[in-house]
């Protein structure tokens, strides 16, 4: 089964390629059509308008214009307006409320959905995903397998199933997983499909397979074109062969499609690394600014912003500062990763690396966090654990983001552990 996508992607690439505009509609706004004019032959129809929501909730995904989700909010008032308090609306507003981020509320509506139908499926998935979100991966983990008894090998439960094993550290296992959901996903439903070719590609992308992962992502933007999350992904891997300046154009059309601050602060980074510095300076300043106006909100770049303060700003109190808000509403592993992160920064070696620790028990294989987990210990003078989280990133992933700075510092505490040694 390993690699089986890539073979998949390669014969769909040669057998069936679609020029960027040749589709009318994507998926989403066929449905919304359809929905649309079920409402026109049936006004009074709630489930028309559910579905008018749930399509406008889909099409938020295809872009990453989270307006789309104010549209659904209002589809479905004129559901609750017809059939109050009606099951498929109540489920549809909980996928709005994780596309909003608001994971707490979604969570706190899932449980009540399941508790008054214990045999739905898809709120079982409600239940992984906000559970997930909030690091609370035990319960995540127990509603995924229940997908899977109640309808065993459904596309929803598959993904789901997934996304755990990845965080978990089984990268193979969720690859298997994934390349099941897609040969199972109906051709005509493009964006799921460019959906599991772009996180195949991203987990091929994670442990330094980059020429499978650019094939899948050929894939992607064939099925989908202008996929902002393909954009991002390849950019990855511009930015893994040092191809700087492909990198800032893919990141630009990224961001001009979903003008988001975490995909500011992302092309900022990348202009850095290009060379255009005073681009870079002027991208992260705006990126700051519209990043702080958001901060209060579910929907926010906080993680970007502790990232910033700490290794641009040279700001690692506000860092801390906002870290410790974030880690209040979600405990997730990346959460926890910027919040060790930002402890560090400030001189809390020794709760950094509790912070860091929780994260990596959850099993997350992820050069970055093994990186700063190499970092943080090594500042609470445990040579030996920073010696071999540096060599568990590097060995993951050789192409990193962070394996400049990892190899240096590895070559570092090498060299002082050989002068030890002679001494």
């Amino acid at each position: 089964m390993k690699g089986s996508i890539v073979l998949v992607a390669l014969l769909f690439l040669s057998a069936s390629p679609v020029v960027a505009g040749e589709a009318a509609f994507s998926p989403a706004e066929q449905r919304i059509a359809w929905a649309r004019k079920a409402i026109e032959a049936n006004p009074k129809d709630h489930q028309a308008y559910n579905e008018l929501a749930m399509a406008f909730a889909r099409r938020a995904r295809e872009t990453s214009d989270t307006a789309f989700y104010d549209r659904a909010g209002e589809a479905l008032k004129e559901s609750f307006l017809i059939a109050p308090g009606n099951f498929e609306g109540r489920k549809t507003r909980v996928w709005v409320l994780l596309g909003r981020h608001e994971f707490a509320q979604a969570l706190e509506e899932a449980r009540k959905l399941n508790r008054d139908a214990p045999d739905d499926l898809m709120v079982y998935g409600f239940l992984v995903d906000a559970n997930a979100e909030l690091g609370n991966y035990r319960e995540a983990e127990e509603a995924a397998q229940w997908m899977l008894d109640l309808r065993p090998g459904n596309i929803p439960g598959l993904t789901r199933a997934a996304y755990l094993r990845e965080l978990f550290g089984d990268i193979d296992g969720a690859v298997e997983l994934l390349d099941t959901a897609y040969r199972r996903t109906p051709p005509t439903e493009t964006e799921d499909r460019a959906w599991l070719l772009t996180h195949v590609a991203h987990l091929r992308l994670s442990i330094g397979k980059m020429d499978e992962a650019e094939k899948l992502l050929d894939a992607a933007l064939a099925l989908f074109p202008g996929y902002h999350y393909a954009l991002a992904n390849r950019a990855k891997v511009r930015t893994a062969q040092r191809r700087y300046p492909e990198a800032v154009e893919l990141l630009q059309k990224r961001y001009r499609a979903a003008p988001h601050p975490e995909n500011l602060f992302v092309l900022a980074e990348a202009l850095e690394l290009a060379g255009r510095g005073k681009e870079s300076k002027a991208a992260f300043t705006e990126f700051e600014k519209k990043a702080r106006q958001e901060m209060n909100g579910a929907d926010n770049a906080n993680r970007e912003l502790i990232f910033f303060y700490t290794d641009h700003a040279q700001r690692p109190d506000e860092a801390l500062r906002i870290a410790r808000v974030e880690i209040a509403r979600r405990r997730d592993v990346h959460t926890l990763d910027a919040c060790a992160w930002a402890l560090s920064a400030t001189g809390s070696h020794a709760e950094a690396r509790r912070q860091i620790e929780t994260a990596l028990a959850v099993g997350v294989l992820d050069a970055k966090i093994l990186y700063h987990a190499a970092v943080i210990t090594f500042r609470t003078n445990d040579r030996k654990a920073a010696l071999r989280h540096l060599q568990r990133s590097l060995e993951l992933n050789p192409s990193s983001e962070v394996a400049d700075s990892a190899r240096k510092m590895l070559a570092r505490l090498q060299r002082t552990g050989e002068k030890r040694k002679r001494t």
